[in-house]
């Protein structure tokens, strides 16, 4: 397969890569200034990198979807684009998290890059709190929905959860809880799970999520079940109780995390999404420091069937040196 050169898109957090069978890679994140959603398309994922970007969506001016815009993804269901993401009304904090609510995006036309991009809404999961980072897919002939929210009466930030889908803007049903941070490395900083990530291989399914704060503490941890069992079943899932991808000082890469999956481009290859920043030290609030550059690795596997991520990578292209937004004018060297 062709050498991907990392980082792959610059200053875009959240990544999502879409592989179409049009032969094109979409790419999709958030915009550092929480505006907007973006896509992007190229044939190879390293070509990202200097790739068109079209934005298909704006915030509100006002109302709940006015700021705050976060991991939008992009994804196909019944010959339909849907995007997914998270919109807040402020940049308030109420209790102890912002208020963004699920919102999903649709688009009839072949092209996600063309066509109308029609509102469908919030998602309901079922009662009113911070709730983000939401993603989907069919096992079995049944839509799934996952996605991170807080429950107040758990300790902690963020957990996730499934549920069954009746449609792609609709839960058919109750919310079942997965996992919360509770483990050492899930609850430095913040108390976090959050930015679920699916993969379906080897009689296995595999959801990837992130914990603790965005800084150098922001991992990887993982859940498993198999895929003849009852996803619904919390007793189905099980834990690791270790990170599966973390902090790599000698590559110079913090804080990886809020991944996706991808493949080749002759789809014999499975391919890890994610960022990370290249630098530790980050003045002021960390939201807003916009160098979570969008990383892409091969991800090989264990005798026993499962992923191994190794270590993130180290860059071989440029980064910029400064917290400023890039802008189409701006030049990569």
């Amino acid at each position: 397969m062709e050498t991907i050169q990392n980082p792959i898109v610059l200053q875009r957090a959240d990544p999502f890569v879409y592989k179409h069978r049009d032969g094109f890679y979409y790419f999709t994140g958030s915009h550092p200034a929480y505006d907007r959603i973006i896509i992007r398309r190229a044939q190879h994922l390293s070509d990202l990198y200097d790739a068109e970007e079209h934005t298909v969506w704006r915030k509100h001016s006002e109302g709940p979807q006015s700021d705050l815009i976060w991991a939008p993804e992009l994804h196909r269901i019944n010959g339909k684009w849907y995007i997914y993401y998270a919109a807040s009304p402020d940049d308030k904090i109420v209790d102890d998290t912002f208020n963004h609510r699920m919102y999903v995006l649709e688009n009839e036309s072949d092209n996600p890059i063309e066509g109308e991009w029609k509102e469908k809404g919030q998602i309901d999961p079922g009662w009113s709190t911070f709730a983000l980072d939401a993603t989907t897919f069919e096992h079995n002939g049944v839509q799934y929905y996952v996605w991170s929210q807080q429950d107040l009466d758990i300790t902690g930030h963020s957990n996730i959860y499934i549920a069954e889908m009746e449609n792609p803007w609709t839960l058919a049903g109750p919310p079942v809880l997965l996992t919360k941070p509770e483990l050492s490395w899930e609850i430095k900083g913040f108390w976090v799970n959050e930015g679920p990530a699916v993969l379906i291989r080897n009689g296995k399914v595999f959801i990837t999520y992130s914990a603790s704060a965005t800084g150098i503490d922001y991992c990887m941890g993982m859940l498993t079940a198999d895929t003849d069992a009852d996803l619904l079943n919390p007793d189905s899932w099980t834990k690791r109780q270790e990170p599966v991808f973390e902090s790599y000082t000698p590559n110079q890469q913090y804080g990886p995390g809020h991944n996706s999956f991808t493949v080749s481009e002759d789809g014999n290859t499975d391919i890890l999404i994610y960022h990370a920043r290249n630098y530790t030290k980050i003045e002021g609030d960390p939201l807003y420091d916009p160098n979570r550059h969008a990383r892409a690795q091969v991800i090989t596997w264990k005798e026993d069937g499962t992923p191994h991520f190794g270590v993130p990578a180290a860059d071989d292209r440029w980064t910029p040196d400064t917290t400023k937004i890039l802008t189409k004018e701006d030049e990569y060297e």
